[in-house]
C-alpha cells in the first residue's frame, strides 16, 4: 500500500523511487556524501530558484523524503533489508519536519506542513549556495570579543571563530542579540567535502525581555534547542492542548562540541522590510563554569517536567472527560427537576373551582360560580391591597363601610 494516497504536505511522494537513485548516491555512501548530495539537490529545487516551475516542489519533496530515510541509520537499515515495506509496516508517515531531519533542514522543512502552518521563513538560496561554493567573506570573531553590525534582509554576515585545544575542551558559546528586536537567524556551517560550507545548525531569534536573541552552546553535554514549531502545530490542531506541547519543542542539538580550529557562523537577516541590527559574541565556557552548570541543571529539570506533563496530560484529559460527563448530567438533572416541579405546579393548580369554571364552555356556569358563595368571594377580594382591581376594591370597601355604619346606628339608637 502506498503512503501517497493517505498523505499530504510533507509526506511521501505518491510514486516512490529508490532513495539512493533520487539522491544519486551509491548504497555504500557515507553519511557525509549523502548529506552533501541532499544539500545540492535541495538547493537545486529551492523555491527561490523555481518560482516558475511548479514541479520543483514535488521534486524537492522526493529529495527530502529520500534523505529522511537515508539520514536515519535505523530507517536506512530497514530500507536496505526490506525496502519501503518495512517503513510502511511501521505506519511511518515520514513527515518532513525537524523530528525526522534535524535542524540542518529547517529551512526546507518549513516549506511543507500538513496543516499549512507557515512555520519559519526559508534561508535564501543565494546565501546557501555561496556558502556551499565557499565564495563568502568571513570576518574573524575572536573568543571573548563581540562584533556589532547591520545585515540586509535575506543576506548573511559570516564570522570565523578560531579556538585552540584548551578552549575546545572547555566548551564554546556563540550568542547574538538585538536591542532593536530585529528578526534574524544564527547559523552554523560545517566544512563540506568540496571545500565550501554546508549549513549544519540554525537558530531563529526569539524575543526575551526587551531584546531578541539566539544562541548555540557547545558544552560537551547534550544541550537542547527550543523548536517553537512543535507548539505552533499543536495549537493549530488543538489550542486547548497547546500548553502540554510547550516543552515538546525541546530538541537535542546535533552538535554538542567543537574541535580545535576555525568554525564558521553567520547572522542572517530575517526582517521582511529592513536591515537587522545585531551584536554577535563568542565566549569560552571556562569563564562561565557556574552558568554552564546552571544550564545543565535547568535543562534536566525541564526534561523531567516534560515527562511529568505527559503523564499529567493523561490525567487531565480523563478528569476533563469526567467533568464533561458530570456537567452534562448536571444540565440534564436540572431540566428533569424543573420539569417535575412544573408538573407539580400544574397538578396543584388543577385543584381550583375558578379554574374549572373558567375552563367551562357555558357562560351560566361562570355566572353561577360568582353568585354561589358570596361570602367567599368577598373574602377573596377584600384583602387585595396591592393595587389589584381598583374598581372592585372600592366597591367592596364601600359595602363594608355602609354595613358598619348601619350597625353603629342601631347601637346608638
Amino acid at each position: 500500500m502506498g503512503l501517497g494516497s493517505k498523505m499530504e504536505g510533507p509526506s511521501a511522494p505518491a510514486n516512490r523511487r529508490d532513495p539512493y537513485e533520487v539522491l544519486s548516491v551509491s548504497r555504500d555512501s557515507t553519511d557525509q556524501e549523502i548529506k552533501t548530495a541532499y544539500r545540492k539537490l535541495a538547493l537545486k529545487y529551492h523555491p527561490d530558484k523555481n518560482a516558475s516551475n511548479p514541479e520543483a516542489s514535488e521534486l524537492f519533496k522526493e529529495v527530502a523524503y529520500s534523505y529522511s530515510i537515508l539520514s536515519d541509520p535505523e530507517k536506512r537499515r530497514q530500507y536496505d533489508s526490506v525496502g519501503f515495506e518495512a517503513l510502511d509496516a511501521e505506519g511511518m508517515d515520514m513527515e518532513i519536519d525537524l523530528s525526522n531531519l534535524g535542524t540542518v533542514n529547517t529551512m526546507f522543512a518549513a516549506l511543507f506542513s500538513k496543516l499549512g502552518v507557515p512555520i519559519k521563513t526559508t534561508i535564501s538560496a543565494n546565501v546557501l549556495e555561496d556558502a556551499l561554493n565557499g565564495t563568502v567573506t568571513v570576518r574573524p570573531l575572536p573568543i571573548g570579543a563581540s562584533v556589532s553590525g547591520k545585515v540586509d534582509k535575506q543576506n548573511a554576515h559570516f564570522f570565523g571563530v578560531t579556538i585552540n585545544e584548551q578552549q575546545a575542551e572547555c566548551g564554546i558559546v556563540v550568542r547574538v542579540t538585538s536591542n532593536a528586536q530585529s528578526k534574524f537567524k544564527l547559523l552554523y556551517f560545517e566544512q563540506d567535502v568540496n571545500g565550501g560550507y554546508g549549513l549544519a545548525l540554525q537558530e531563529d531569534s526569539e524575543k526575551t525581555g526587551k531584546v531578541t536573541s539566539a544562541g548555540m552552546y557547545f558544552l560537551h553535554f547534550q544541550v537542547y534547542r527550543m523548536d517553537s514549531t512543535v507548539n505552533a502545530l499543536a495549537m493549530a490542531k488543538d489550542p486547548e492542548a497547546a500548553f502540554f506541547k510547550r516543552l515538546e519543542g525541546l530538541q537535542p542539538c546535533e552538535v554538542s562540541e567543537l574541535k580545535a580550529g576555525t568554525h564558521i557562523f553567520a547572522v542572517y537577516g530575517d526582517n521582511f522590510f529592513k536591515t537587522a541590527t545585531y551584536t554577535i559574541e563568542a565566549l569560552c565556557a571556562k569563564s562561565y563554569e557556574d552558568t554552564t552548570e546552571k544550564l545543565k541543571d535547568i535543562e534536566a529539570q525541564i526534561l523531567r517536567k516534560r515527562n511529568e506533563l505527559r503523564q499529567f496530560e493523561t490525567e487531565y484529559r480523563k478528569a476533563l472527560a469526567r467533568f464533561q460527563e458530570v456537567t452534562n448530567r448536571y444540565t440534564q438533572e436540572k431540566q428533569n427537576v424543573d420539569e417535575l416541579l412544573k408538573q407539580r405546579d400544574t397538578i396543584h393548580s388543577s385543584f381550583s373551582v375558578t379554574r374549572t369554571a373558567n375552563n367551562g364552555s357555558s357562560s351560566s356556569l361562570s355566572n353561577g360560580s360568582s353568585s354561589k358563595i358570596p361570602g367567599e368571594d368577598s373574602k377573596a377580594e377584600s384583602p387585595s391591597e396591592d393595587g389589584g382591581s381598583e374598581g372592585k376594591d372600592k366597591s367592596t370597601k364601600k359595602k363594608w363601610f355602609n354595613l358598619n355604619l348601619k350597625g353603629s346606628d342601631k347601637k346608638l339608637g
